[in-house]
């Protein structure tokens, strides 16, 4: 896929997730023509520089703090989240990249839009082990292999035997 201004635009938020929120981070993604496939990692568990130390243990993080989380000093439009959830990462992702593309429309005549840039609701599947996770890499990678033959392609071509191998 060659990336046009929008795409790229998709393209710098997606990296940003890993800025904003501190406890996802992004993996393989494509950006298709009409649609975006992306896994995001989700750090779940205690951060143990806020627990208690285990006693007799040694850590790099003895002595820290260890009561509540601190709160963020930062301006409120630099603060970043610590925990988050994966319907909290998706909307903020659909938020900034919405209101961007808004911005393009008006100030680089992008193509404008019905309704939502958007679909409402979005996929997604807990990767439980790493052959699973090699699957939906591989299926990304591939994706736009299969654009041809996508079903959301209007110029989509019905695929052949020869084409068995995309399924």
């Amino acid at each position: 896929m060659r990336l046009n201004d929008a795409a790229r635009m998709i393209e710098r938020w997606w990296f940003e997730l890993n800025r904003k929120f501190p406890t996802a981070e992004t993996d393989e993604f494509v950006i298709m023509p009409n649609h975006f496939h992306g896994i995001v990692v989700i750090s779940v568990g205690a951060d143990l520089r806020v627990g208690p130390v285990s006693k007799g243990a040694r850590t790099a993080h003895q002595g820290a703090h260890t009561g509540a989380p601190l709160p963020d000093s930062r301006p409120a439009n630099q603060a970043t989240h610590a925990g988050v959830s994966l319907p909290t990462v998706i909307q903020w992702f659909k938020t900034m990249t919405t209101n961007e593309y808004i911005r393009g429309i008006k100030a680089a005549s992008w193509p404008s839009f019905n309704g939502r840039l958007w679909q409402r609701n979005y996929y997604e599947h807990a990767i439980r082990d790493e052959d699973s996770l090699n699957r939906i890499r591989q299926y990304i990678v591939d994706n736009p292999v299969r654009w041809a033959f996508d079903r959301e392609n209007p110029a989509a071509i019905p695929p052949g035997p020869e084409d068995a191998w995309l399924d």
